[in-house]
């Protein structure tokens, strides 16, 4: 993907506050050289974050009539207005060996023994997966195929199946479930309860007269 952005000389929280009520976004560019500060057009860029893409994958950016490549590292939001407050991106080239989370797209499932055969649910516990590559590598996302998933199983980060020159980054001992296979729970029903029968009272011994009853019993008396 592509962006434009444009050298920002003026620093300082009253600078940023001037950028941002002109519908401008203050950002950074480090890593390989000296930082430049730059400026970017809200409309533009809050419309590219929404982009999968825009995250996940080594971006163009067109500044002073140069392009460079860079990778988008960090950008802060404001607390409850639709509005992109500061953004960070770091310069990249072939050879630069990063870490960075990227989107899993999940492939397969409805044709799982688990979910065809047995009637499994299946949970995706993790959307995202921290990898380390080289940035020439850098995938926009990891496909995962769950053809293969059957009954209780559970997918961990330890056995996805990454591209080459592609591995999941590991904190420690740390190898979480990314997909979760779980039976569901058969309840039967029990039958209806039968319906009570709300008998009327008969006439006779111990029932009450109607009150029309009672009426005729005084004219006639």
């Amino acid at each position: 993907m592509k962006f434009t952005a444009y050298e920002r000389t003026q620093q300082g929280t009253g600078a940023s506050r001037r950028l941002r009520n002109v519908a401008k976004v203050p950002g950074i560019v480090y890593g390989a050289g000296q930082p430049q500060m730059i400026e970017l057009d809200h409309s533009a860029l809050f419309f590219a974050l929404k982009k999968e893409a825009f995250h996940s994958s080594i971006l163009e950016m067109e500044l002073a009539g140069k392009t460079e490549k860079v990778l988008l590292r960090d950008f802060q939001m404001h607390a409850y207005k639709p509005m992109v407050l500061h953004i960070d991106f770091q310069r990249v080239d072939e050879t630069t060996r990063l870490r960075k989370k990227v989107p899993l797209h999940f492939s397969g499932e409805e044709t799982s023994p688990a979910v065809k055969t047995d009637k499994c649910l299946v949970g995706h516990v993790a959307n995202e997966l921290e990898i380390e590559c080289l940035a020439a590598a850098l995938p926009e996302f990891v496909s995962i195929d769950l053809s293969g998933l059957v009954k209780g199983t559970s997918l961990h980060a330890s056995d996805l199946k990454l591209p080459e020159g592609i591995k999941a980054v590991k904190h420690g001992t740390q190898n979480p479930v990314i997909v979760s296979v779980t039976t569901p729970r058969l309840e039967t029903e029990e039958a209806a309860p039968a319906e009570a029968v709300v008998a009327a009272p008969e006439k006779g011994k111990g029932a009450k007269p109607r009150k029309e009853e009672k009426q005729q019993k005084g004219r006639g008396g």
